[in-house]
């Protein structure tokens, strides 16, 4: 623990999740160069602070780098974290997008606000991932956002089917990875409080009212008289999501 400094329980338990995650489904590798997709949402803000303790204690060199994609709502709001990275000696790529705006104009007809920026943001995180010739590229999904996206997809497509913590794409060339799929949402604020990150406030019109919240608030319902009950859906989900993992990953006999 001398590595990490002295620690508040919030802040090692989020250290404690992502490493047994990271370790377990082995998301990094010697000279793994990672891209960490930051929105400056809670998430995205305590993924970096993780990966970047983390990159202390691992036993094998890994490079990182700061990606953040600023929707276009709020073209400045994105300063504390240029100053963070400059105080930690982080790269960074800031780039101010037309993206949300545009989600919300005639342009997108058919996804909702949501889907078409994250669509739109995934894709130029790839190109910006082809670009700087990054190995991995982080994402800040959490525990929550595994069950909410299992519930999404299984009540609106039919499909069964959540988040997978380690994905591979073009090839294997780019592997995306999610350290904080253990973690709990309530969890991760709370470390973001203790470790004072720079969290700035969404000025995304919509962000009050989509489908992921909508749904997250329907499961707490329907265990709101148990708390059992939830906790066994976020530790199911979270069992069955890192089987499938290690099953895509391990050779089969």
């Amino acid at each position: 623990m001398a590595q990490w400094g002295k620690l508040h329980f919030v802040q090692e338990r989020c250290l404690r999740l992502a490493g047994k995650a990271m370790q377990r489904l082995g998301m990094t590798h010697p000279g793994a160069r990672i891209g960490i997709a930051v929105s400056g949402g809670v998430d995205s803000w305590v993924l970096l602070q993780v990966l970047l303790l983390r990159q202390r204690i691992l036993p094998f060199p890994v490079e990182l780098m700061i990606l953040h994609l600023n929707p276009g709502f709020a073209p400045e709001n994105h300063a504390p974290l240029v100053q963070w990275a400059q105080r930690h000696g982080l790269a960074c790529h800031v780039e101010v997008t037309d993206f949300g705006p545009r989600a919300h104009s005639p342009e997108n007809r058919e996804k909702s606000p949501c889907f078409y920026c994250a669509h739109l943001r995934r894709k130029r995180l790839f190109a910006l991932c082809r670009q700087y010739r990054l190995t991995h590229l982080a994402m800040g999904h959490n525990a929550d956002d595994l069950v909410v996206t299992f519930f999404l997809n299984l009540v609106q497509t039919g499909k069964v089917y959540g988040l997978m913590p380690k994905e591979h794409y073009f090839g294997g060339q780019l592997t995306m990875i999610r350290p904080l799929i253990l973690v709990e949402k309530k969890l991760i604020s709370q470390a973001a409080r203790k470790w004072g990150l720079p969290v700035w406030e969404n000025p995304c019109p919509s962000k009050d009212d989509t489908a992921r919240s909508r749904m997250l608030d329907a499961v707490r319902t329907l265990c709101q008289h148990e708390h059992r009950l939830l906790t066994n859906v976020f530790q199911g989900l979270q069992r069955w999501q890192v089987e499938e993992t290690l099953r895509s990953i391990l050779p089969t006999s």
